[in-house]
């Protein structure tokens, strides 16, 4: 674990057999296994994190909105999103994984998308199909303890059950991805902190503004601007607590000239001014 600022990173480190990049474990063993200081602190991490509850009830933080989760709720936390681990009574079964465990598939693009919604409700038709695949999977993690065989099957087994879930809705409804919105996405992650233009995001991928608006309505509900300024807000959130840089500093790391500007950014998008949310 690597601290910085107020959130704590931690990277992958598999228990039980350092060299494998994926662990499966229930989340009463998770909170046996750290401190409650641990358990309860904001964090990021290097992995991808896949929490199936199947009992009680729990509220989970992932990038500033809390999640509520019940049985028949999947939360998929992506690596580099700030984390509090859910609290309350909840029962869950984790998968860890790096993000070079899996087998490469199209399919499960949707749910390992580092943009998508973190959370799916699973329909009560599938949870003893998704259950069933986590168990698959915890079976042949055992076994693998054990016996040392190579990592092939664990592999496809981890593949075979993200390409389930990726299947299921979103809890805004969709269950595929576009591929047209995906490369918007991933220019917008190389270029929120130089541009908020949504016309030079729609030249760079090769639209007109009002072609990736309709895209951006139809994969969100929201225009383009609107995603801009958020991904914006978020990245400035993320550094008001992640870091101990000046809200001026932040700012200019996210292309403004004047703090003022800044200011008044954060307060339109968020409702409160960048050193209250620190605070």
């Amino acid at each position: 674990m690597v601290k910085s600022g107020q959130v704590a990173q931690f990277g992958f480190s598999n228990p039980d057999r350092g060299q494998l990049g994926v662990e499966v474990l229930d989340l009463a063993v998770l909170r046996r296994r750290v401190s409650e200081e641990t358990f309860t602190k904001v964090h990021r991490t290097d992995f991808h994190q896949l929490f199936l509850f199947t009992k009680g009830t729990a509220t989970t933080m992932v990038d500033f909105v809390d999640h509520p989760c019940s049985s028949g709720t999947l939360l998929h936390v992506t690596p580099g999103r700030v984390l509090r681990l859910p609290d309350g009574d909840a029962d869950a079964l984790l998968v860890l994984f790096t993000p070079a465990f899996p087998p490469p598939l199209d399919g499960a693009r949707p749910l390992l998308n580092p943009f998508g919604p973190p959370q799916r409700t699973v329909p009560r038709a599938e949870q003893g199909v998704i259950t069933r695949a986590v168990g698959d999977l915890r079976q042949e993690y055992r076994r693998n303890l054990l016996t040392n065989e190579p990592i092939d099957l664990l592999r496809q087994l981890l593949g075979a059950l993200l390409l389930r879930l990726a299947r299921l809705p979103t809890n805004a409804g969709s269950t595929h991805s576009d591929a047209r919105f995906e490369r918007f996405q991933h220019e917008l992650e190389r270029s929120f902190a130089t541009t908020r233009n949504a016309a030079e995001y729609a030249a760079r991928i090769g639209y007109s503004l009002r072609s990736l608006n309709r895209i951006c309505l139809a994969a969100t509900g929201r225009s383009a601007k609107a995603l801009i300024d958020a991904r914006v807000a978020l990245e400035a959130k993320r550094l008001l607590v992640h870091t101990d840089l000046s809200s001026a500093a932040i700012g200019h790391r996210l292309g403004f000239s004047e703090a003022t500007n800044f200011t008044k950014f954060f307060t339109r998008e968020t409702g409160v001014s960048p050193g209250a949310f620190r605070q």
